[in-house]
């Protein structure tokens, strides 16, 4: 009997939990307060993008191409017959 009554006082508790948390979350109160923390980081992150420093680009010629196919003696692999071979 008490085993059951436990079983029930568990069930029941997780039960009111969640009611409680669902309640919670879809209220209008919490909606709103959702809503209004979503404006102001945007407002904040409008604020401070105003104020980023440009760079300079430095970039520029900092690539360099080799040219690879210069040595036409190289045996060129396939790979499934690499994977034959084993």
């Amino acid at each position: 009997m008490l085993k059951e009554l436990k079983y029930l006082l568990h069930l029941l508790t997780i039960f009111i939990f969640f009611f409680i948390l669902i309640k919670f979350y879809l209220s209008d109160n919490y909606e709103k307060k959702f809503y209004r923390s979503l404006n102001n980081y945007d407002e904040v992150i409008k604020k401070f993008s105003k104020n980023l420093p440009l760079l300079e680009n430095d970039t520029q010629n900092v690539i360099e191409y080799v040219d690879n196919n210069t040595d036409k003696s190289k045996k060129k692999y396939n790979f499934w017959k690499l994977i034959e071979n084993d």
